[in-house]
């Protein structure tokens, strides 16, 4: 059994973890920890999270450095939950021991340290911690994240739109003159379980943000390896991200071409549904599925391709117990619920 620890446990995404551990056949949840001054210390997941009332056992503590020191050199999984600056400031205490981590903030998805910086407002230090961290994107770099110590799982925008759109590159079926042109919409717990304004349910009007400067296109291009034009929108719906790009394609590409390369990429990959029609959140919401389909008009060269996940599934949690059980020599499926 995989002796596992949850740090960043209160919120939507970790408590989401907490259940996938909890009722995962290979890990035992050791601990559930918070930062030292949160409000939710001493709290347990059930308190805060109706749905988890099962889960009164698992009590948040406090995180100090000391505990850092000692999840490092005993537990065989940490998962960090937590805004990118801790997750900047602890990864180089948390990896010097033998457990792996997974990290599910933004800190080590984006290599270059100056984009890095742009983007998310600091100086990224951990430059050693950066070059040994594997992209998690897990139908894609599988053999990669077997190997690796340090996982950046990646971010729910991202994963909606590479899923999407990898095929079609690695097809070379793309006109790379034309960017690809991604609308998403997300759930309002993709901003996280800490309140504001600007996500109160009866605040949220569908809306778009962060245009044309939003952090996840540079994270969504550089695994792509090509320029995109991503505006994310914010829905008054609480769970699921429904992205609809728009692709041109190579002079003389098929719907079947298409068809071929979607099949290609994800046969042997039961997280990713391809589907017969349109999918909508209700397919995937509470689900570790990517749904994918896709139409080209063949006599003007575009395609029109959807994907839907749910962002606290496989935009986050359920896409970081893949990427654990790669790391631990597991079925990728393990604990999913996935036959």
């Amino acid at each position: 059994m995989l002796n596992v620890s949850i740090i960043g446990a209160s919120g939507y995404t970790g408590a989401q973890l907490v259940e996938l551990v909890h009722r995962h056949p290979a890990m035992i949840l050791k601990g559930t920890y918070v930062s030292q001054n949160s409000a939710d210390a001493g709290k347990t997941v059930a308190a805060l999270h109706g749905q988890y009332a099962h889960l009164s056992q698992y009590t948040l503590t406090p995180l100090s450095d000391d505990t850092l020191a000692q999840l490092a050199a005993e537990m065989d999984l940490v998962f960090l939950a937590t805004p990118h600056e801790a997750s900047h400031n602890w990864m180089p205490q948390l990896s010097k021991g033998k457990a792996k981590i997974l990290d599910l903030s933004g800190a080590f998805r984006i290599k270059d340290t100056q984009v890095f910086e742009q983007f998310y407002g600091f100086a990224h230090t951990a430059t050693d911690c950066l070059d040994e961290a594997v992209y998690g994107l897990a139908e894609w770099y599988a053999d990669d994240i077997a190997a690796a110590h340090i996982v950046a799982v990646p971010g729910c925008y991202p994963t909606a739109s590479l899923t999407a759109l990898k095929p079609l590159m690695e097809a070379g079926l793309l006109d790379n003159t034309v960017r690809p042109v991604i609308n998403a919409v997300s759930g309002v717990s993709g901003a996280g379980r800490k309140a504001a304004l600007s996500n109160s349910f009866c605040e949220v009007s569908l809306q778009a943000y962060g245009v044309l400067g939003h952090r996840h296109t540079p994270e969504i291009e550089a695994w792509l390896g090509t320029g995109v034009i991503f505006t994310p929108h914010l829905g008054n719906f609480k769970r699921g991200i429904l992205a609809t790009i728009t692709v041109k394609v190579k002079a003389g590409t098929t719907q079947q071409q298409l068809a071929d390369a979607y099949q290609h990429a994800y046969q042997d990959h039961p997280i990713v549904r391809l589907r017969d029609g349109f999918p909508k959140l209700d397919d995937v919401v509470n689900s570790p599925f990517v749904d994918l389909n896709w139409k080209l008009d063949e006599s003007a060269g575009y395609a029109v391709i959807t994907s839907a996940i749910d962002n606290t599934m496989k935009g986050a949690a359920s896409q970081a117990i893949q990427c654990a059980n790669l790391v631990s020599g597991l079925p990728v499926t393990e604990g999913l619920g996935v036959i």
